[in-house]
């Protein structure tokens, strides 16, 4: 029962990280009707732009703050400015087709300009561990969970209980609803990306210490996470946390009682009995879009 208990907390950890680059799908789908499939690069590229600050003296939350303000503008600003308005137009597959050209370049870009081994990096919450009731938890766990927690429910208090926050679901509800109501639509799904791309970092601040920072290290981040946005619900924030735990704590649970060997399977095969049954996701809604 221990052991379960352990691998419960350390699933729900790592489901917390597949929620945040989630919680960035199901954004951008909803206010921008696009979905990206170099979300995992979109984490790899900031955890890269913490390493340099690091390794230039500055302290982790600097580097944090620095990189974010980097990626509003380049993984924000310039990704939709640069790809997703110039190809919205012409319907989702040219996103999708751009997206995924967008991932290769971007893990051989780093690849070849900076290096293809993993690099160390420090964790936000030390390397201390927590016993209790013969469960013992590292404080990286914990940590990442409570973190995870917090932003997706921010998030949702945002959209939720703020003027802006509502304007954005406005937005991704009926754009030309929300232009007669006087709402600056563009700027609306401008601040969904930039919101995206400092999720994109807070993941990479979270995952980058247990995963190393690599040029691959979202290959397997941006599936898992685009499963599990599909299993919790596409139109749905808090479905993006729902979706990555079940994932998270099924990898973990698969890998000690079946086979390590089946642990990337886990999150395809929930998708495809979620697709199946209920295709609008398990908090979801069926509803219909118009943009």
């Amino acid at each position: 029962m221990t052991a379960f208990v352990q691998l419960l907390l350390s699933g729900m950890a790592t489901g917390g990280i597949y929620a945040l680059a989630a919680l960035g799908f199901t954004l951008l789908w909803q206010a921008g009707g696009t979905i990206n499939f170099a979300q995992g690069e979109f984490v790899m590229l900031p955890a890269f732009g913490m390493l340099a600050g690091l390794q230039l003296g500055l302290p982790l939350p600097l580097a944090f703050v620095a990189t974010s303000l980097v990626a509003i503008v380049v993984l924000g600003w310039g990704f939709k400015r640069g790809i997703a308005d110039p190809l919205l137009r012409y319907g989702m597959m040219p996103i999708v087709v751009a997206t995924l050209g967008l991932s290769i370049a971007l893990k051989n870009g780093v690849r070849a300009g900076y290096s293809a081994e993993a690099q160390p990096f420090p964790s936000l919450f030390g390397d201390g561990l927590f016993h209790f009731g013969g469960v013992t938890v590292s404080a990286a766990d914990v940590g990442t969970l409570v973190a995870a927690f917090l932003l997706v429910f921010g998030i949702q208090a945002f959209l939720a209980r703020t003027v802006t926050g509502r304007a954005m679901q406005a937005v991704a509800q009926n754009t030309e609803s929300a232009t007669v109501l006087g709402i600056d639509v563009p700027r609306m799904v401008f601040y969904t990306f930039a919101l995206n791309a400092v999720l994109a970092c807070a993941a990479a601040l979270l995952v980058a210490p247990a995963y190393l920072v690599k040029f691959d290290m979202g290959e397997g981040l941006s599936m898992k996470a685009f499963f599990a946005a599909i299993i919790g619900g596409f139109n749905n924030s808090r479905g993006a946390l729902l979706g990555g735990v079940i994932v998270g704590v099924s990898e973990n649970l698969a890998a000690a009682y079946v086979s390590p060997t089946y642990k990337d399977a886990v999150a395809l095969l929930i998708f495809m009995i979620v697709i199946l049954f209920k295709p609008q996701g398990l908090l979801g809604k069926k509803v219909e879009r118009k943009v």
